[in-house]
C-alpha cells in the first residue's frame, strides 16, 4: 500500500471523478467567461492606489517598469498554471495539481493554504467595499455599534448578496461579472484619457531618481526576512524599482483563480490557458497605462508619503493637484464596482477548492453534493457565512499579508509541479505547453521565492502556525477519510445519495 503522505491521484482518476453523479459541476464556461473572471478579480481598488504610492515612496516615474517586472514574474507562474489547467481540467487549481504530482499530504497542505488565502482575501476586500460604499453615498462607514462592538453591515451585505448569486451557477455569475467589470474598466479608461490631458513631461525626469539609502533599524516583527539579514534597503534607484516590483506584484494576484473553474469550462484544454493569459495581458496594459498617467500628472515627490499628510497618496490625489476634483467620486465608483467582482470571484474560487477537497474525502464528503444547477450549494452557503462573519466582525488589516504568502506558496508548488509532471507523465495530452521548460518554471520559483523572502517575519510566523493546524487536521481526519486511501484498501466508495 502506498505511503498516504506520498500517494498521488492519477490525472485519469481526477478527470473520471468529475463525471460522478451527485458531485458533478456543469460545463458551461468559455474563454470569454474565464477572461472576465480574471479581469474581474485582479482589477480592484488597487489600480487606483498602489501605483501612485509606490511611485512616491520607491520607484519614482519608473513605477511603470516596476509593474512590467511584476507582470513578467507573474506571467512565468501564469504559464505554469496554464499548462497544468489544460492537462488536469479539474476544480481545485493548485490543490488538484499538487495531488497529481507531489502526493496527498502536499495537496492537503496547499488546499489548506488556499482556504486561508481566499477566505481572508474575500473578507478583507468586502470590508474595503463597505468603506467605498460610504464614500460614494457620503454616508460614512457602513457599520453599526452593537454592545460595544463594531459590526460592518456593509461587508456582510455584499458577501450575502454574492453568495446567493453564486448558487445560481457559474454562467449567471459570469454574466453579472461581465456587466460590473465593463463598468470598472470604463472608469479606468476614462481616468486614463482624462488624465492624459494633464501630463507634464517634466514629471518624468529623472525617470529613475537617485537612490536614497534607508536607515538601519533593529529587527522587529514588521521586518522582512531580507531586512533581518541584510538591514533595510533603499528608496529610488534601480533597487527601488525592484522593491516597487515586489509591492505591485500583489496587484496581479487573482489570475490563478481562473484555474479553479477548469472543470466548468466547455473546452478547458483550449479556453483555460486563454482565460489565464488573456486576463493577465489585459490587466498589465491597464496597470501600466494608469501608472504612466499618474506619474505624468504629478511629480513623484508630491506622491511620496510624508508624516502628518494623511497617509499614502492615490490616483485621486494626483487629479486633485490638477484641479480635477470630480475625479475622486468617479474613482470611488470604479473602486466600488471593482471590489464587487473581486469578492464574487474570490468566493467562487474558495468554493471550488473546498469542493474538490470534499469530493476527495479530505473534508466531509457530503459538502461536495451539487444541486440540479451543478453548484456545490452547501459549500457556497457555508463559505458565505464564514466570510461574512470574518468581514463583519473581525479586524483583518494585520492578516492581509497572509494572502500574499499563501498565493506565492501556491505559485512555487505549481511551477515545480510542471517539471515533475513532464517527467512523470510525458504521455499526457496537454492543451497548452509552457515554453522553455524547465527554465520558465525555475525562473518562476526564483521570482516567487524572492518575493516571499521580502514578506515580514510576523507574516511567516502566522503562516507557519496555520500550516501546523492543517497538519493536525490531516492526521486526525483527512488521512483516514481519503477516497484515494479507501480505494487502495479495497473499500467500496458509494456515490452521494440524491
Amino acid at each position: 500500500m502506498a505511503n498516504p503522505l506520498l500517494r498521488t491521484k492519477s490525472v485519469e482518476q481526477s478527470i473520471a471523478d468529475t463525471e460522478v453523479v451527485g458531485t458533478r459541476l456543469k460545463k458551461q464556461l468559455t474563454a470569454w467567461d474565464l477572461t472576465i473572471f480574471g479581469v474581474a478579480v485582479v482589477v480592484g481598488a488597487g489600480i487606483f492606489t498602489i501605483g501612485a504610492s509606490t511611485a512616491g515612496d520607491y520607484s519614482g516615474p519608473a513605477v511603470s517598469v516596476s509593474f512590467l517586472i511584476a507582470a513578467i514574474a507573474c506571467g512565468l507562474a501564469a504559464l505554469c498554471y496554464a499548462e497544468f489547467a489544460s492537462t488536469v481540467p479539474v476544480a481545485g487549481s493548485a490543490y488538484t495539481f499538487s495531488y497529481a504530482t507531489f502526493g496527498e499530504f502536499a495537496a492537503w497542505i496547499i488546499g489548506w493554504d488556499l482556504v486561508l488565502e481566499f477566505s481572508i482575501a474575500a473578507a478583507a476586500v468586502a470590508s474595503g467595499w463597505s468603506s467605498y460604499l460610504g464614500t460614494v453615498f457620503g454616508t460614512g462607514p457602513a457599520a453599526v455599534q452593537i454592545a460595544g462592538h463594531t459590526i460592518d453591515w456593509g461587508a456582510m451585505l455584499i458577501v450575502a448578496v454574492l453568495t446567493v448569486l453564486l448558487t445560481f451557477g457559474a454562467k449567471v455569475s459570469s454574466r453579472v461579472s461581465a456587466v460590473i467589470t465593463a463598468i470598472k474598466v470604463a472608469v479606468v479608461l476614462l481616468v486614463i484619457i482624462v488624465g492624459a490631458f494633464y501630463i507634464k513631461g517634466a514629471n518624468y525626469s529623472p525617470f529613475v531618481p537617485a537612490s536614497v539609502p534607508g536607515e538601519k533599524a533593529g529587527v522587529t516583527w514588521d521586518s522582512t526576512l531580507f531586512q533581518a539579514i541584510f538591514g533595510s534597503g533603499s528608496s529610488y534607484g534601480w533597487f527601488g524599482v525592484l522593491a516597487g516590483a515586489g509591492i505591485v506584484f500583489f496587484a496581479f494576484i487573482g489570475f490563478d483563480i481562473v484555474a479553479t473553474s477548469a472543470e466548468e469550462t466547455v473546452k478547458p484544454q483550449r479556453d483555460v490557458p486563454r482565460g489565464i493569459l488573456g486576463s493577465l495581458a489585459i490587466v498589465t496594459v491597464l496597470y501600466i497605462a494608469v501608472t504612466v498617467v499618474v506619474t505624468g500628472m504629478a511629480s513623484y515627490k508630491d506622491l511620496a508619503t510624508k508624516a502628518g499628510d494623511g497617509g499614502e497618496k492615490n490616483l485621486a490625489y494626483a487629479f486633485s493637484l490638477n484641479g480635477v476634483d470630480w475625479a475622486a467620486t468617479v474613482i470611488s465608483i470604479g473602486a466600488l464596482a471593482g471590489l464587487t467582482t473581486v469578492v464574487m470571484v474570490l468566493l467562487m474560487g474558495q468554493n471550488r477548492v473546498l469542493f474538490a477537497m470534499a469530493r476527495d474525502g479530505l473534508l466531509p464528503r457530503p459538502l461536495a453534493k451539487t444541486s440540479a444547477r451543478g453548484v456545490p450549494v452547501r459549500i457556497s452557503i457555508g463559505v458565505g457565512v464564514v466570510v461574512a462573519i470574518l468581514a463583519g466582525i473581525f479586524p483583518l488589516k494585520e492578516l492581509t499579508m497572509l494572502i500574499n504568502i499563501g498565493t506565492l506558496f501556491a505559485f512555487v508548488l505549481v511551477s515545480i509541479g510542471v517539471i515533475v509532471l513532464r517527467k512523470q507523465r510525458p504521455d499526457l495530452k496537454r492543451g497548452f505547453t509552457a515554453p522553455l521548460v524547465p527554465l520558465v518554471p525555475i525562473l518562476s520559483v526564483i521570482a516567487c521565492s524572492w518575493l516571499m523572502f521580502n514578506l515580514t517575519i510576523e507574516t511567516w510566523v502566522r503562516f507557519l502556525i496555520w500550516m501546523a493546524i492543517g497538519v493536525v487536521v490531516y492526521f486526525l481526519y483527512s488521512k483516514n477519510n481519503s477516497i484515494l486511501g479507501k480505494r487502495e484498501r479495497g473499500e467500496v466508495v458509494e456515490p452521494l445519495a440524491d
